[in-house]
């Protein structure tokens, strides 16, 4: 089992990273970190000699003056570097660079350099060494005006503010699971190549990314339509925006019911994407799933009974309680990297339907067991 550190544990990759290392608890450990242990000797040499792989993601990204962001870098790697030759330490490390590293930025320029700061070392060590160099990174939980312009647009959009276009340009891209995946792999590899260029897997303009976003905020945010998905950008981007909806203040939603002297009828889901649906009955205090998805777009649509869904981001400690009942028939949507249950809390039986986006496939169910 290898023990696996991540400097930057809580940024935006980190926590990614972190998270789905944690899936793999029969092949690696993790050693957390903490921010502070670059501010004391003792403890960061501690953290490095505890671990097999350390992936150096912690830097500075964004700064009113250039020059911090280029000491930053270059301090960081270097304080890795003394501290590797105090502990004789020599654990697998991937470094996190860009694709800026040629461009005639500072920020672009402090990667390049605590790429090679780190190569050296590992050179003269005889260390395993990746200095990954990644193109833009979007994805679920990214800090907006920091992290990606992806970021910003869907905090705007879901936040009701109106997203401006600086510049059109064509941007290069990797979804943040693709980009663990490629971690993932280098450490499995234990892959020694100090300059490893990491494939975009999107090219599309600003202005196509605003256009898909405004389109999911008209469709799916006010009117609860699931959007065509054309392929894997789209459907990464879609569950992107879904996750930066305040949806502790947007669900349960209750559904539109048509009655007359037959009885009533609700419309349950709009679609414009495939999938599949479900029925379950479910007996008083029993709860189902307890469980979360990476890629899944879930709903939850409660028809009969009474109910409790429960909503918990993993990594983080704050519980949404949703209260669903049939007499007033509603639904709640499942973000990725959300685990969810759902319990009868009343005397009768329960009755839900479920949909999901893709059919159900043993040998890859994109289902993560974890208590809410």
């Amino acid at each position: 089992m290898k023990r696996i550190g991540i400097t930057g544990q809580n940024g935006f990759v980190g926590k990614h990273l972190f998270n789905f290392i944690g899936l793999q608890n029969e092949t690696f450990q993790r050693i957390d970190f903490e921010k502070s242990y670059f501010d004391n000797e003792k403890t960061l040499d501690n953290f490095v000699s505890s671990c097999d792989v350390i992936i150096h993601l912690a830097g500075m990204n964004r700064h009113g003056d250039p020059q911090i962001i280029y000491n930053t870098n270059v301090k960081l790697a270097q304080d890795l570097v003394n501290s590797l030759k105090r502990t004789g330490s020599k654990p697998h490390i991937i470094f996190s660079s860009s694709s800026q590293e040629d461009r005639d930025n500072l920020y672009g320029k402090s990667k390049k350099e605590a790429r090679l700061i780190i190569s050296k070392w590992a050179e003269d060590a005889g260390a395993v060494f990746t200095g990954m160099v990644i193109p833009n990174v979007f994805g679920p939980f990214g800090n907006p005006f920091y992290n990606s312009v992806v970021a910003t647009f869907c905090h705007q959009i879901t936040h009701g503010e109106t997203p401006k276009i600086d510049i059109d340009g064509e941007l290069k891209l990797i979804y943040v699971g693709e980009l663990v995946a490629e971690i993932v792999k280098a450490i499995n590899l234990e892959l020694n190549e100090p300059e490893c260029s990491i494939a975009h897997t999107a090219t599309v303009k600003v202005s196509e990314i605003l256009a898909l976003l405004l389109r999911y905020h008209k469709q799916y945010q006010l009117k609860g339509i699931i959007p065509e998905i054309n392929n894997n950008f789209e459907l990464n981007l879609f569950n992107s925006f879904r996750c930066y909806e305040e949806i502790e203040n947007k669900f349960p939603i209750i559904f539109t019911e048509h009655t007359d002297n037959r009885g009533a009828f609700t419309e349950i889901i709009r679609l414009n994407v495939g999938g599949q649906v479900s029925f379950s009955t479910t007996h008083p205090g029993i709860t189902r799933g307890n469980h979360f998805h990476t890629r899944k777009i879930e709903r939850f649509a409660v028809i009969n009974g009474e109910a409790l869904i429960q909503l918990r981001q993993i990594g983080t400690d704050k519980v949404l309680d949703f209260y669903l009942s049939g007499s007033q028939p509603a639904y709640v949507d499942m973000p990725i990297w959300y685990t969810h249950n759902i319990k009868n809390i009343g005397d009768t039986e329960l009755y839900t339907i479920f949909w999901i986006n893709e059919f159900y496939n043993p040998e890859d169910p994109d289902t993560y067991f974890e208590n809410v």
